[in-house]
């Protein structure tokens, strides 16, 4: 039997609220089986009750707090960090501080997110300064871990060992049992395979990674073609270039998915080729479905926050669940925290080296 766990949810976040939250919780039930898994829901308990009426969801299922403020999908993450207490993101959050809740997701502003998460939660480790968004990436072997995508835009080689350890942490609590292994390969996404390739602090990281031993199945540098093929389960890079790979990718699915559209719909011969081919379409589908891959959990922090896509369906919202109930019943926090406790001693150590050396005999 799984263990119970309490999800947190912000049941006003994103562009939808409670129809969207609240639908996701009952498709959660429908297709990832939610044994053991109870949920709070922070907004306006008038709304959310009528939501849960409609899915016949009742009290043994959700747990209803009442709030009346709202952090506004536009509003800047200083502001919600001033003026956000006693809101339905700030409660979602405080649960999982206060040890009622497992883990909390919201579609909500992905900055003020961000910011109250680590405001209230704080980051695992010390010298840890802000969350990695991860990426579920789908790809010709399965599903690849992909951060960071756009939380921090410049990363030095220490904070590219660090998205190293939560991405294989991540991977293996979350992808690991689909795809076979509980032990990711990782890569560092770079110009080039050579270890010559590359700029300075990515080179330092493969250096770091290679000598530090970190028990991570290091694979060395990745290019951008690579992700796609699922050459390694974690790809490791910094926000700007991870955010751009990203929207790139999306950009160009959207691409060939209207370009297949009216190519299977310009004729009649067309057409019935595509009801011929009707079964693998709806295959190709679901593999590139954004809603299979919603929910980008925010990496570092000493708790489970997992962000949803703003507008996403009940669909993808209750995948963005189930990522957050994998997460909870992991030993995630603390794989990280272990592995990020001997990268400090890594790094200490070329230190203590050099002070002993200029220390008089």
């Amino acid at each position: 039997m799984s263990s119970p766990v309490l999800i947190s949810l912000d049941a006003m976040g994103g562009d939808h609220g409670p129809p969207v939250v609240v639908a996701g919780v009952r498709d959660y039930r429908r297709h990832h089986g939610g044994e053991g898994v109870r949920f709070l829901l922070h907004g306006d308990e008038a709304s959310i009750r009528a939501e849960m009426a409609r899915c016949a969801l009742g009290d043994d299922i959700c747990e209803v707090r009442h709030t009346d403020k709202v952090v506004a999908m536009n509003e800047k993450p200083a502001q919600a960090m001033r003026r956000g207490k006693g809101s339905s993101l700030w409660n979602a959050i405080e649960a999982v501080k206060l040890g009622e809740a497992g883990a909390v997701v919201s579609a909500g502003n992905t900055g003020a997110l961000m910011a109250i998460s680590k405001l209230i939660l704080r980051m695992s480790a010390h010298g840890l300064e802000r969350p990695a968004i991860v990426a579920s990436w789908p790809t010709l072997r399965g599903v690849t871990a992909v951060l960071d995508v756009g939380a921090n835009i410049e990363s030095d080689a220490e904070q590219l060992v660090e998205f190293a350890i939560m991405g294989e942490a991540f991977h293996a609590a979350v992808h690991g049992a689909a795809g076979g292994t509980d032990r990711p390969t990782i890569g560092l996404l770079n110009v080039g395979s050579e270890d010559m390739k590359g700029h300075e602090e990515v080179r330092e990281a493969a250096r770091i990674l290679r000598e530090g031993g970190f028990g991570l199945d290091y694979r060395g540098f990745v290019e951008g073609d690579d992700i796609a093929k699922g050459t390694v389960d974690v790809v490791v890079t910094d926000g700007f270039t991870g955010n751009i790979a990203l929207k790139t990718a999306e950009g160009v699915a959207r691409f060939i998915s209207t370009l297949m559209k009216e190519a299977l719909t310009s004729s009649m011969p067309a057409k019935a080729g595509a009801l011929l081919a009707l079964p693998a379409l709806r295959r190709m589908r679901q593999k590139i479905d954004p809603s299979t891959i919603n929910g980008g959990p925010l990496l570092g922090l000493n708790g489970i926050v997992v962000k949803s896509h703003g507008g996403a369906d009940a669909k993808g919202y209750g995948n963005a669940i189930r990522i957050a109930v994998e997460l909870a019943r992991s030993d995630y926090l603390k794989k990280v925290s272990d592995s990020l406790n001997r990268l400090t001693v890594v790094l200490e150590q070329p230190a203590a080296e050099d002070a002993a050396m200029e220390t008089p005999q």
